[in-house]
């Protein structure tokens, strides 16, 4: 017998706001399929606030409230059953982080789990990756957000190590990351990594779904080191209205995607990767696995 599934999963970054439905369909003694039926993501940009003054301004303390109530109806619409909202560090670290959760409870019902950097890697290495990792090989995961990136090690199909670094692309354009931050990335990376002669990067964000659907690979092709380091330099040459206008991209990426771009090349370095695969999975889609895994556990507990 067939089982169809409607989950919903909101990642509150620091850069956007994104809300995820999927429909999760577990046909009898058949591993479940996860398909993406809608990706609504809205810039708001908590971590120039939070980043920069300590909290979130009033006009994006509204813009945070009208976008919960949007994500609401959405949900109702979608006739959702189950759903998950998390946010990162902009309301982890915000002085009125847990005022605006209070208030978002109070006017939505939604109630925010605000998650520390090492479950947000958790999360996100829970994500469905059998299809891209093989067996004997190894992988640096790197899931570049706005205030943090998440790094997890993956090798001959096991999570060795996972870390967050208070790395992010809003963080860098407003020159909010220290070097030892930076040196602490790179010493982290050598050290999980010593002693595997070859290494895969496994990329995540919107910046580099953003690159790789400009790259014109074909799904599960890899972008070369080089060709990242090309497009880095190419976006380094372009006004911010230049990147816009050429390279068609939105107003809240055309900023961010160079900081996202420089993180992703240092991880490569350190790492010694030639090759960066890009899945489009991220803390969205980890969540959406969770709320399956919950869903199985209470079925085999007869809940």
């Amino acid at each position: 017998m067939l089982e169809i599934h409607k989950f919903g999963a909101i990642d509150i970054g620091s850069n956007a706001v994104r809300l995820l439905v999927s429909t999760v369909t577990e046909p009898e003694d058949k591993p479940a399929n996860f398909k993406k039926t809608s990706l609504i993501r809205i810039p708001i940009r908590l971590g120039e606030d939070v980043f920069t003054h300590g909290k979130i301004s009033d006009e994006n303390y509204q813009r945070m409230l009208e976008a919960m109530q949007a994500y609401k109806h959405l949900i109702k619409l979608h006739k959702v059953t189950d759903f998950k909202a998390c946010a990162t560090s902009a309301m982890r670290d915000a002085a009125n982080g847990q005022e605006l959760k209070q208030e978002i409870l109070a006017t939505t019902g939604i109630d925010i789990k605000i998650i520390d950097g090492k479950e947000e890697a958790a999360i996100i290495a829970a994500t469905d990756l059998h299809a891209l990792i093989n067996d004997d090989s190894t992988y640096l995961y790197v899931d570049v957000g706005g205030g943090s990136t998440e790094l997890t090690v993956y090798s001959k199909g096991q999570t060795l190590a996972s870390k967050s670094f208070q790395i992010g692309t809003v963080r860098l354009l407003n020159n909010l990351v220290k070097e030892e931050e930076w040196e602490e990335f790179k010493e982290w990376i050598q050290k999980m990594l010593a002693g595997f002669t070859k290494v895969n990067l496994i990329g995540s964000g919107g910046n580099i779904n953003n690159i790789f659907k400009n790259s014109g690979k074909k799904t599960g092709k890899p972008l070369s080191y080089f060709y990242l380091s090309s497009y880095y330099q190419l976006l380094n040459s372009l006004t911010y209205d230049e990147r816009i206008a050429q390279l068609q991209l939105n107003e809240d990426r055309a900023d961010v995607i160079i900081p996202a771009t420089r993180i992703y090349l240092t991880a490569m370095k350190h790492s010694k990767a030639k090759s960066v695969y890009v899945p489009k999975i991220g803390l969205v889609d980890g969540i959406i696995k969770s709320i399956f895994n919950d869903v199985k556990s209470k079925r085999s507990d007869g809940v």
